[in-house]
């Protein structure tokens, strides 16, 4: 009977020391503290009303960033979709702001931009439909400052093979880059905006974190 009952006491213990140490372990994945990479490279361009918009103009502010095309027949109108959410959520903080940073600047001018705002419903002041640098500065920047793929591949279609990330970059009012860990303790760096690969996109989560920095 003592080795039973020895039995009964280490499962016990055991049992004990599990739900002492899960929380802890999911406690670990829910942390609110979120990560910090690169400073974003300067940068210049146009908007939809015509004006230069620069780091300095997203300075103390939390903005999120998308590169995107208006002829886009694709993932543009849905990504957008996504963003106008976010227009909503945060809509009249002044703190708040929006990046959209056009891939093929020869045709998405100021007055093309400002067509596309007004027929998509963007409103927020500091949204900004950005253009005026050639193709490969905008590529350069989409790749190495944003961590957000974007190109121009050897396709002959009607838009020559242009291809830019489905996802969404959150800068802080520093303009660092900033994201959550995913689910298994990885830097996100970047939140989908799309379902995609059988997985969910990430909107609530980049609410989350945008609510998170404005009160940084």
């Amino acid at each position: 009977m003592k080795k039973k009952y020895s039995y009964i006491g280490v499962a016990f213990i055991i049992l004990l020391f599990g739900i002492y140490t899960v929380p802890k372990v999911v406690s670990r994945f829910e942390s609110n503290e979120l990560l910090k990479f690169g400073k974003i490279p300067e940068f210049e361009f146009t908007n939809q009303e015509g004006q230069t918009i620069t780091n300095e103009t997203y300075k103390d502010k939390v903005y999120v960033v998308e590169f995107f095309f208006t002829t886009c027949p694709t993932i543009c109108p849905l990504m957008n979709q996504k963003m106008l959410t976010l227009q909503d959520e945060f809509f009249g903080n002044p703190e708040f702001g929006i990046a959209s940073i056009s891939i093929t600047p020869d045709i998405d001018t100021p007055a093309v931009l400002k067509e596309y705002a007004k027929e998509n419903g963007i409103t927020h002041k500091n949204w900004h439909l950005l253009t005026g640098k050639s193709d490969d500065v905008v590529y350069a920047l989409a790749n190495n400052g944003f961590k957000l793929p974007t190109g121009k591949g050897v396709s002959q279609d009607e838009h020559n093979g242009l291809y830019h990330s489905g996802n969404f970059a959150l800068i802080d009012k520093n303009g660092y880059m900033r994201s959550r860990k995913d689910e298994f303790g990885n830097p996100m760096f970047v939140y989908r905006a799309l379902d995609e690969y059988e997985m969910e996109d990430q909107m609530k989560e980049l609410k989350e974190d945008i609510k998170l920095l404005l009160n940084e």
